[in-house]
């Protein structure tokens, strides 16, 4: 009954790059938020989560093309997913640092 509390992903992707920010582990839950700063010029974001994996499709965007302006931090609200789901992080350059952050839990 391992509780992690804190940073459980960070990623700086290559511009228009969608990339894995974070998997919950099988027989785990999270409750996360997404936290995007921009290190440069104004940008634009995307968060999607994949249900137990599933490539990314459209229902699963719960951020697509949000603008985030030049040297700037945005945040998502908090929001729980469960064993084997994935969220995937895209910026339309290079500048976007992203953290997930939050609790994992034991189903």
């Amino acid at each position: 009954m391992a509780t992690v509390k804190g940073i459980l992903g960070q990623a700086a992707p290559a511009a228009v790059t969608e990339v894995d920010l974070y998997t919950v582990p099988a027989a785990k839950n999270a409750t996360v938020k997404i936290v995007a700063t921009n290190r440069a010029s104004a940008a634009t974001i995307r968060v999607s989560v994949g249900v137990d994996g599933e490539a990314t499709a459209t229902k699963q965007y719960i951020a697509f093309d949000n603008p985030i302006n030049a040297v700037d931090t945005e945040a998502t609200t908090t929001f729980m997913i469960g064993s084997t789901d994935v969220v995937r992080v895209f910026a339309s350059t290079a500048d976007i640092s992203f953290t997930c952050t939050g609790i994992e839990e034991d189903d």
